[in-house]
């Protein structure tokens, strides 16, 4: 699944500790998802999403 977290992460000036943080998961669990290694669970999307004031749909793709 490819994903825009990387490009919206450093529209907000997040590192990717940062965004682990705010949304209780690991640093090297951000990078697994912005490498397409890892699909989040549905409450991480739900959480990724919240943080960058969008929609599930506009941050992951098929």
């Amino acid at each position: 699944m490819n994903n825009s977290i990387k490009v919206k992460r450093a529209e907000r000036d997040l590192t990717q500790q940062d965004l682990a943080v705010q949304i209780g998961v690991s640093r090297q669990t951000i990078n697994a998802i912005e490498k397409g290694k890892y699909d989040p669970s549905l409450p991480i999307a739900f959480k990724l999403a919240a943080v960058f004031k969008c929609r599930i749909e506009d941050l992951f793709t098929p």
